[in-house]
């Protein structure tokens, strides 16, 4: 990949999904849940998803090393009545 399609020092491989979403408002809901909690997270896809949400579901990517206590706070808001989903909805 070139310099303009990642910021300088960021590893793409050292980020996972933990979440997909068709609904771009539940997309950046999520993502907002994981940066409040101090996550470092992005949605990829999130303008194609806009455009063809029928066809193109955002991805929430965070830190590798995060991934197991980000799920754990989506699984926790979707148990709780959030429209967010659980870990098993998520790939």
């Amino acid at each position: 990949m070139d310099e303009l399609t990642f910021p300088q020092g960021f590893d793409p491989e050292q980020f996972v999904t933990v979440a997909r979403f068709e609904d771009p408002m539940e997309a950046q809901m999520a993502k907002g849940l994981l940066e409040t909690a101090g996550f470092e997270c992005f949605l990829q896809g999130e303008n194609a998803n806009q455009l063809l949400g029928a066809a193109f579901r955002a991805r929430l990517m965070v830190h590798r090393r995060d991934e197991s206590e980000a799920r754990g706070l989506l699984s926790g808001a979707a148990d709780s009545g959030s429209p967010l989903p659980s870990e098993g909805e998520d790939a």
